[in-house]
């Protein structure tokens, strides 16, 4: 509960020497693994004098070990407070490196927080080769020379327009919430699932992370069968086939993504120039088209409805023309995966030289390009070329026949036998307009090879990227092998040899048809988290969201979230359920591991806005008794020191109430600060990790009593306050001297002047475990200490160097220490810290079958029964049964158990048993009453045989202790004590917990030794017990 601090914990900060008056000098500063760096002597600041103040500067706001640069650190508020009240040096690092762990002594695997590797000479690239030309290189896919006719034959170029237009709302409103968030601070490598998880938290972005890396590998498959079907293609046409077309696409596509494994395994920097050779070819295809489309018709082209430039057939293509079945929404649904490779860029943001700034630019402006390009193709098609052409010469028709008003007939050829008959050739009809239309074949043979092998070799390097990103960050534990980088550019050599193995494996079925619909909602999943990201962000309005990219809105985001989700199911509903199924599971798992990282994530700004609008709320709500629940401020001391006691109060509220556990730490403020402060985290961090649902909090007062004080009367937010004191027996109460008895008392007395119910718990073993809490922290140190040493040797060869050479004797001498204050106890004391540790854990375990003794014997307002009655709806006390115990008059014992049981029920509280004690009232046994009056001789003033002079004298000079007229007044209530122990260890021996009604001290009456005798006396060698007393204010009642 309270913890004295001494000069030994004191915060040193070597200061200058007092007798010169001007600012301190710096030390030099020695770091770990031998560095020596000389450190200024001074600051000297814009304001033309030598401060210990630093000018704002960017080192200052960096993370530890930032791959950016070192952390600068900036003298801390009480170095500038302190200066010239101590003596010494100041000895401020200009500069800090990571050692591995976070501010609470946790591992730190942010990537940006990652220890700096050595990227001289890595490749980075700026926002036209590293983003640009990745991004139109996915979105240009094989749909444009393919399949790009057969949606505009469909939909006709009117609702062809259509269908362009909303896959670029979609990929538009993605890439604007993309730039927004890529603005928003430093991006690091890792594409969607870094922009995820960084704005979402970890517990979204491992999800998507995992499954969008996944998506990608499945994709360098979907794309290198999609390139060797059209390589068979060219064998069967030249009937050079090696097997059969099944296992021929087998072979070249294994041989394909081999020499594609081989170019990215070469580096980035060949991969960027392959990329740049298929741009090339790509666009010379496309330049092809659009040439071929102005070059005249020939006969042969002709009759494969290819005619050059026509309004008539212009407009006869305008309205749609759906056949077999197919609709808006299913050739929508077939086209809008060519838009889904606007992440290209982004999943390579940690090969970028400014992802912030090349990210936003070439995303939108490849969206840009590449619509513009799929809408001038297509309507230079729809402009050119009829929807159904039988591809016979001999179809041309003479002027004596009658045309049928199509643009085909009033063009000389009459296609009408299309009507009756399938035809191969025409938009609706051959898959091969493209090559058909444009000036030279062949190229658009290769525009769809570029078309395929840049997709490929894109998604091959995303997949191992992002990946690899995930691995760092260890959410998934199991997957952390695949982190681990190689070269300049750390690149993921195991990511590219899984995702090669994923992607062999997928090639082997050949027939990738079934699985594309999943592989487009992996990829529209990820971009609906994108927009839900920035939307998220925003509806947080975190101070901290300041994106440097203005042209977005948070609602358009919101939009374009729900447009993904919509065209998820337009594109394959099973599809769609089955990758919200895997997220969510995904997601489950993540929110069950808890990773142990903080990345400010929005989700963490909304709950924290939502908290503070429902804290507000209440306030302006009157509070209910129906609505009334214990608000527990727990006196635990440091949360580790009493597990019991912090068990219990977790039990009483465990996730529907308040529970604060507090402590005081004792002495000169200037000594207190910084163990508290470190304190603090600490702290919380161990509630958290046990999973007790609690709060810590701290103050530092003179006084233990002013200090609970304060923690009574400031504890809370609003509504949201504590109302109940839960505090441990003071066991020690006749050795620890008159202050410290009078302030365990004086505690009590303020819970009850504040209005708060006051519970306290005795255990016979007592509560405190803080000696072997410290043996235990003691141990590590010395284990971690010697495992350092031990390492240091074998890196050395046997010898050491650098910092611990240095150390190494005086290390040798605290481990010895350490070790020897930590050696194994007598076997007594052993004994008895065991029996403490195993009765410490009592509340977190499971109870035995049992009973909860409730001796109501006061109306405290109900808090008495309430409390034992949340017990039993508690997993760990379900076996527990309540047993009632009253006080009753001789001969009213069934009239008076009656009455209990009427009012039990119409509280609707189940018991097992009503007990009426009715002989509470008579003489204790003489030995008991003995046993008291041992217990309270040290304490007595026996003024009674003194004359009223010396007697008064007496009472003057030991107004602390018991008088005999005190205990003459109060003998009654006294023995009330002794006879209700007395019947406890007659009825309530055996019971799992005892609850009693807690006696009050009248304040200016009762003496604060005679208080505690009588706690004592009255819980005395019994199980587990609760001293109870509400504030006589009801918590219970029967209305509804």
């Amino acid at each position: 509960m309270e913890r004295k601090t001494s000069n030994g914990g004191e915060h040193v900060n070597p200061a200058y020497d007092s007798n010169l008056d001007e600012p301190p000098m710096y030390q030099d500063t020695n770091f770990s693994y031998g560095d020596h760096r000389t450190v200024r002597p001074s600051v000297v600041s814009a304001f033309g004098h030598d401060t210990l103040d630093r000018v704002p500067n960017i080192d200052f706001y960096r993370n530890q070990g930032s791959v950016s640069g070192h952390r600068a650190v900036r003298p801390s508020l009480q170095d500038l407070h302190d200066v010239f009240q101590k003596n010494g040096e100041i000895s401020v690092p200009e500069t800090v490196q990571d050692d591995g762990e976070g501010s609470c002594g946790t591992p730190t695997d942010d990537l940006e927080s990652a220890v700096p590797i050595n990227t001289s000479g890595a490749v980075k690239f700026g926002w036209i080769k590293g983003v640009l030309v990745r991004c139109m290189l996915n979105i240009w896919g094989v749909m444009l020379f393919i399949r790009l006719s057969w949606v505009f034959g469909q939909s006709g170029w009117g609702l062809g327009i259509v269908v362009i237009a909303l896959s670029c709302v979609v990929t538009v409103i993605t890439g604007l919430s993309m730039s927004a968030i890529c603005t928003n601070g430093v991006v690091r490598g890792g594409g969607a699932y870094y922009l995820i998880s960084r704005s979402l938290g970890p517990e979204f972005g491992g999800s998507i992370g995992l499954i969008f890396a996944f998506a990608n590998a499945l994709a360098v498959a979907m794309y290198v069968v999609g390139f060797a079907e059209t390589v068979v293609d060219l064998l069967k046409e030249y009937n050079s086939l090696m097997t059969d077309p099944i296992n021929d696409i087998r072979i070249v596509g294994c041989i394909t993504v081999v020499l594609l494994l081989g170019i990215s395994l070469a580096g980035m920097e060949w991969e960027a120039k392959a990329q740049i050779v298929l741009l090339i070819i790509l666009l010379v295809a496309i330049v092809n088209v659009f040439v071929g489309t102005v070059i005249p018709a020939t006969d042969t082209k002709k009759s494969q409805g290819f005619f050059g430039y026509n309004s008539k057939i212009f407009m006869e293509n305008f309205p749609p023309s759906f056949r077999h079945g197919e609709s808006f929404f299913s050739v929508f649904a077939i086209f809008f995966p060519a838009a889904t490779g606007i992440l290209a860029g982004a999943n390579i943001s940690g090969d970028l030289r400014d992802p912030q700034a090349a990210i936003p630019k070439g995303t939108l402006l490849a969206i840009v390009i590449t619509g513009i390009t799929y809408l001038g193709v297509a309507l230079c098609v729809s402009a050119t070329v009829v929807r159904d052409a039988t591809g016979n010469i001999t179809e041309a028709i003479n002027s004596t026949l009658i045309c049928d008003g199509s643009a085909a007939c009033e063009l000389g050829y009459d296609f009408s036998s299309c009507a009756d008959m399938p035809c191969k050739y025409g938009l609706m009809n051959n898959f091969q307009v493209m090559t058909m239309v444009s000036g030279f074949g062949p190229l658009i043979i290769a525009g769809t090879f570029s078309a395929t092998l840049s997709s490929a070799l894109a998604s091959l390097v995303s997949a191992p990227k992002v990946f690899q990103a995930l691995c760092k960050d260890n959410i998934y534990t199991a997957l952390h092998f695949f982190a681990k980088g190689v070269g300049k550019n750390n690149e993921p050599i195991r990511g590219y040899v899984l995702t090669f193995i994923i992607s062999v494996a997928f090639i082997l079925i050949g027939d990738l048809n079934a699985i594309a619909p999943i592989i487009s909602n992996f990829f529209l999943a990820s971009y609906a988290l994108i927009n839900f990201s920035c939307f998220h962000a925003s509806y947080a309005k975190s101070p901290g969201w300041r994106p440097a990219y203005k042209y977005y809105n948070m609602w358009l985001s919101l939009l374009g979230a729900l447009l993904c989700c919509i065209v998820m199911f337009v594109i394959n509903w099973w599809a769609a359920l089955l990758t919200y199924a895997i997220e969510i599971l995904l997601y489950i798992y993540v929110v069950v591991k808890k990773p142990d990282v903080n990345w400010g994530s929005s989700t963490q700004a909304v709950t924290f806005v939502s908290a503070v609008s429902n804290a507000l709320s209440l306030t302006g709500v009157d509070d209910h008794v129906k609505n009334f629940r214990p608000q527990i401020l727990a006196l635990t001391g440091s949360a580790r020191t009493r597990p019991a006691l912090i068990d219990l109060a977790n039990s009483f509220t465990k996730t529907y109430g308040l529970c604060l556990a507090c402590e005081v730490f004792v002495g000169p403020r200037s000594e207190a600060l910084e163990e508290m402060n470190s304190g603090m985290e600490r702290n919380q961090l161990w509630l958290r990790k046990k999973n007790r649902k609690a709060f810590y909090a701290a103050v530092t007062c003179e006084d233990f009593r002013e200090g609970t004080e304060s923690l009574l009367q400031a504890s809370g937010l609003g509504r949201m306050k504590p109302n109940t004191l839960m505090i441990g027996f003071k066991r020690n109460w006749r050795t620890a001297g008159t202050e410290g008895v009078q302030n365990y008392v004086g505690i009590l007395h303020d819970a009850f002047d504040f209005e708060y119910g006051a519970v306290m718990l005795r255990m016979n073993e007592g509560l405190d475990v803080s000696h072997i809490v410290e043996a235990e922290d003691e141990m590590l140190k010395a284990e971690k200490e010697q495992r350092a040493l031990d390492k240091e040797m074998m890196m050395n060869g046997g010898k050491s160097k650098g910092l611990f050479r240095k150390s190494r004797n005086s290390s040798q001498q605290v481990l010895t220490t350490r070790v020897s204050v930590c050696a194994p106890p007598p076997p007594q004391v052993a004994k008895m810290n065991e029996k403490l540790v195993e009765t410490s854990m009592q509340f977190k375990k499971k109870q035995p079958e049992g009973t909860i003794d409730v001796w109501w014997l006061f109306d405290d307002g109900g808090l008495t029964l309430l409390l034992p009655y949340i017990l039993t709806t508690r997993k760990k006390w379900k076996d527990s049964k309540l047993r009632i115990f009253i006080a009753g008059q001789p001969g009213q014992s069934e009239k008076d158990k009656q009455e209990m049981k009427t009012l039990l029920h119409k509280f609707r509280i189940n018991c097992t048993d009503i007990n009426v004690i009715d002989d509470i009232h008579i003489q204790p046994h003489p030995d008991s009453l003995r046993k008291l009056d041992e217990m309270i001789k040290p304490f007595r003033l026996h003024e009674g045989s003194k004359n009223y002079a010396e007697a008064e004298a007496m009472k003057k000079e030991h107004p602390w202790k018991i008088s005999d007229e005190e205990l003459s007044s109060f003998e009654e209530k006294t023995n009330f004590q002794v006879r209700l122990n007395e019947v406890l260890q007659e009825n309530s021996k055996s019971a799992n917990l005892i609850i009693v009604s807690m006696p009050i001290a009248r304040k200016g009456a009762v003496s604060d030794y005679l208080y505690m005798a009588w706690l004592d006396v009255l819980t005395r060698d019994l199980p587990p017990t609760l001293l109870i007393r509400g504030n006589h204010k009801s918590v219970l009642t029967f209305y509804s």
